[in-house]
């Protein structure tokens, strides 16, 4: 038997820098940021095999408040390092946090890369529909008519959809969670750490100072109970006050109903699966949105590949057994050069 002392189990404070934190009080980052703190303890990972990326903007400070490897990178780039780095060590646990702005707009071809080529990292896009870095300009996922210091007579743009980017970009895991319920946001982050291969979770979070309660309607106090779907695998979908509401398919599209109205029964909901072999019903879920639909929060879709950084390895040691180890110098040199 080894009389080796056991690894001290971490917790939340082995992950809290003295690094003092500057967001906005009332921010919702800092309960994102709790939330991650909360997290990392307890998914099995040493705390030297945490790196943490970002690009610019509010959240990409994040790597400043964690207690692990960080590098805060240029803005819309993270997806390029996240990817370095993972390629480069597969054994890390990466996470790489970005925003609407960071990540949809000058990052958007970077994130449809990373989300395609499926490498093992864990993508946190806070979503509050604003740029809150450079003070109040409207972002790719500001609604129609929203007015702004940069669309003063309301935005004409056409809102992305993260949701659906991720899914059209073929990442294999994506979630939503909410700022207000740290709850739910371990538990999602858990399930996107837990995943193998390149993990998509937007996050709702609230910037108090230049766009506030932008999803009050969906899940503040008076309305969530009618307006959240949260997504229970293998249960009807179900929500409202009551639970007296569901939705089902009708052609194909979701469609609001009242349970025990016109005959109507669970039997007649769709069931929550996150597993189904093609992403159409995860589609559905991604367009549903206020006030049309409840709006739904947790895991939308799952699906196994192959990693990018695994796929990459057996390519190399494929080309090293067909050619050999290789000698670095002579590639360097070429075969055409001339010596004094």
């Amino acid at each position: 038997m080894s009389t080796a002392e056991a690894e001290p189990k971490l917790t939340k404070k082995d992950f809290v820098t003295k690094n003092d934190v500057r967001w906005c009080p009332g921010c919702g980052d800092y309960a994102i940021l709790n939330a991650l703190q909360r997290t990392l303890p307890e998914i099995g990972v040493p705390r030297e095999n945490f790196t943490i990326v970002s690009g610019i903007g509010c959240s990409s400070r994040f790597p400043y408040y964690m207690e692990t490897y960080g590098f805060h990178t240029i803005h819309g780039r993270a997806p390029a390092v996240a990817t370095g780095i993972k390629t480069a060590n597969p054994e890390l646990s990466v996470w790489m946090i970005t925003g609407d702005g960071d990540g949809l707009s000058i990052g958007g071809n970077h994130l449809l890369h990373i989300l395609r080529r499926n490498p093992n990292i864990n993508i946190l896009l806070f979503n509050n529909r604003i740029y809150g870095l450079t003070k109040g300009q409207y972002s790719p996922t500001s609604e129609i008519g929203k007015v702004t210091k940069s669309t003063p007579m309301g935005s004409i743009d056409q809102p992305v959809n993260p949701m659906g980017f991720a899914l059209t970009a073929g990442a294999t895991f994506i979630a939503r969670t909410v700022d207000n319920n740290v709850k739910h946001m371990v538990e999602t982050f858990k399930a996107a750490h837990a995943h193998q291969g390149v993990s998509f979770v937007e996050i709702f979070q609230n910037c108090v100072i230049f766009n506030d309660k932008a999803f009050d309607n969906v899940y503040g106090k008076e309305h969530r109970d009618d307006q959240v779907l949260y997504l229970e695998e293998g249960k009807p979908l179900i929500f409202g006050k009551e639970r007296n509401k569901g939705i089902r398919l009708n052609s194909l599209s979701p469609e609001v109903v009242t349970l025990g109205a016109d005959g109507v029964d669970e039997s007649d909901l769709l069931v929550h699966e996150t597993t189904r072999p093609r992403p159409t019903y995860a589609q559905f879920l991604a367009n549903m949105t206020y006030p049309y639909q409840p709006t739904p929060i947790g895991i939308f879709y799952r699906a196994e590949k192959p990693t990018y950084e695994h796929l990459l390895a057996d390519q190399i040691k494929a080309a090293q057994t067909q050619q050999g180890p290789g000698d670095l110098q002579k590639l360097l040199q070429g075969t055409n050069y001339w010596q004094a």
